[in-house]
């Protein structure tokens, strides 16, 4: 995922529904640690996590990788 798209859109969508890293994390079912390693681009999820964290904020796969 070049230029961390999915990172720099994985936390927008975070903000915006107030959630900290620790609180999506849990309801994902991931440690806070990794939310903040896909956010900063140093490790990138699967596909069928990347389709889970669509369907938790309601976007499509291509949303959270697109290039703003």
């Amino acid at each position: 995922m070049k230029n961390n798209c999915f990172g720099k859109k994985l936390k927008e969508l975070r903000i915006d529904k107030g959630l900290s890293q620790q609180k999506l994390g849990e309801l994902l079912g991931f440690c806070n640690q990794t939310i903040s390693f896909w956010e900063s681009g140093s490790r990138e999820p699967d596909l069928d996590t990347l389709v889970k964290i669509a369907h938790f904020f309601g976007v499509s796969v291509d949303e959270l990788l697109e290039d703003n």
